[in-house]
C-alpha cells in the first residue's frame, strides 16, 4: 500500500513552520526527518509512523488509534503507529506530529 498523499500535505502543513525538517522516502512512506531522526510519516500501511520517548509508549497507547510499531513481527520500543485519517481535526494531527517533533529535538544531531 501506497502512503496517503492527502496525509503527507497535511504533515508537510504541520511542520511547515519548523527548521530543519527533511522529506525523505522510507519504509514504504514518506519519512518527515527533524535534526537527522524520523520525526513522522505517512505511512505505506496507512496512518502515522510515529517516533516518541519510549517511556511514554505505554500512556500513548491508551489512545485507541495508537498501537506500538510492529516491524517483522516485533514490536518497537518508542515507534508507534497511529490510524489518523481525512477526519482527524488538525489539532489531533498535530499534538501527535508536535510529539514525534519533540523526541527527535531530544535526540543528539543525527
Amino acid at each position: 500500500m501506497a502512503y496517503d498523499v492527502d496525509l503527507a500535505n497535511r504533515l508537510r502543513e504541520a511542520l511547515a513552520g519548523e527548521p530543519g525538517v527533511v522529506e525523505k522516502p522510507m519504509f514504504g512512506g514518506l519519512a518527515f526527518m527533524v535534526a537527522g531522526h524520523l520525526a513522522v510519516s505517512a505511512s505505506g500501511r496507512g496512518g502515522l509512523l510515529l517516533r516518541v520517548d519510549p517511556a511514554q509508549t505505554g500512556a500513548l497507547i491508551t489512545d485507541p488509534r495508537a498501537s506500538r510499531f510492529v516491524m517483522r513481527g516485533r514490536e518497537m520500543a518508542g515507534w508507534l503507529h497511529v490510524r489518523i485519517d481525512a477526519l482527524a481535526t488538525d489539532d489531533e494531527l498535530n499534538d501527535w506530529v508536535m510529539r514525534g517533533v519533540a523526541y527527535a529535538r531530544s535526540l543528539p544531531l543525527g
